[in-house]
C-alpha cells in the first residue's frame, strides 16, 4: 500500500521539538522527504539520522531563522534546485507569551507577530511561487483553539493565531487556481515540552481544563501530526480553506 506522502518534498518549520518534531516523524513514516527547519538543528541531527534509517527516507535538518526573509529565500531556492519541487509546507514555528491585558509587553507582542504571522506569510509567498510552477502544492498552517474560543491571559497570542485563520482562508481562495491548497490545524491544549511551563507554572488547574474537553484528555503532538499528514496528502485533494480543530471537541 502506497504511503500517504510517498516521494513528496516537505518543509516543516519549528521542527526541533514538540508538535514540529512529531510532524517530521509522521511525514517520514508516511514516505515524505522532510526538510526540518529550526534554529536548533544540533539537537536534531542524531534523531533525524535515526528516523531516516527507520523509515528509509531522507530527513534533512536545516538551520534557519524564519524571520530572516533573505536567508529563507536562499534556503528554499537551494531545496528547489536540489529536489526539483516543493510539495508541502507546514508553518509550525511559533512564539507564545502569556500575558493579561494589563501586562502585555510591546516587544513580546511584536516578536509574536513577526514569527507567528509575518514569517508565515512570507514563507507562503515564497513557497507558492515554486508550487505554482508544478500547478500543485499544499500548505498547512498551525493556528490554535485560542483563536476560535479566545483565552484569558493570551490576548496578543490569540490575535496572532486569529490572523493565521484569516490568512489561511484568503490564501486558499487566491492560490486555488494554481492548484495550491491551504488549510490550518487548530490544536487545543497539547502536552508538549513547554506544557508545564505554560500552564502548571501559571497556577491554572489542569484538571479543570481537561474537564472542559469532551474527549477527556489532553492532546498529543501525534494527534496534530496525524491531522497535518492527512491535509498534506492526496486524500484531502478537495479540501482547502478549512480550519481543522484538533482539540478533543473543546471548541464546540
Amino acid at each position: 500500500m502506497e504511503k500517504l506522502l510517498h516521494g513528496k518534498v516537505c518543509i516543516v518549520t519549528g521542527a526541533a521539538q514538540g508538535i514540529g518534531k512529531a510532524i517530521v516523524e509522521r511525514f517520514a513514516a508516511d514516505g515524505g522527504i522532510v526538510y526540518a527547519f529550526d534554529r536548533q538543528t544540533g539537537v536534531m541531527e542524531q534523531w533525524a539520522k535515526d528516523c531516516s534509517e527507520r523509515y528509509d527516507v531522507r530527513i534533512i535538518p536545516v538551520c534557519c531563522d524564519i524571520t530572516d526573509s533573505t536567508g529563507v529565500k536562499n534556503v528554499l531556492m537551494s531545496i528547489h534546485k536540489q529536489e526539483g519541487k516543493i510539495d508541502v509546507l507546514v508553518n509550525n514555528a511559533g512564539v507564545v507569551f502569556n500575558r493579561k491585558i494589563g501586562m502585555i509587553i510591546r516587544e513580546e507582542t511584536e516578536l509574536m507577530f513577526r514569527v507567528n504571522v509575518i514569517a508565515v506569510l512570507e514563507l507562503m509567498q515564497l513557497v507558492a511561487r515554486f508550487m505554482a510552477r508544478n500547478k500543485r502544492g499544499t500548505i498547512v498552517n498551525i493556528a490554535s483553539v485560542t483563536a476560535v474560543l479566545g483565552s484569558s491571559g493570551q490576548v496578543a497570542y490569540s490575535a496572532t493565531k486569529g490572523a493565521i485563520i484569516s490568512l489561511t482562508k484568503s490564501a486558499a481562495k487566491e492560490l486555488a487556481p494554481q492548484g495550491i491548497r491551504v488549510n490550518a490545524v487548530a490544536p487545543g491544549i497539547v502536552e508538549t515540552e513547554r506544557f508545564a511551563e505554560l500552564y502548571e507554572s501559571s497556577g491554572d488547574k489542569i484538571d479543570e481544563r481537561i474537564n472542559r474537553i469532551a474527549l477527556g484528555r489532553l492532546g498529543t503532538p501525534e494527534d496534530v501530526a496525524n491531522a497535518c499528514s492527512f491535509l498534506a496528502s492526496e486524500r484531502a485533494s478537495y479540501i482547502s480553506g478549512q480550519i481543522l480543530g484538533v482539540d478533543g471537541c473543546a471548541s464546540i
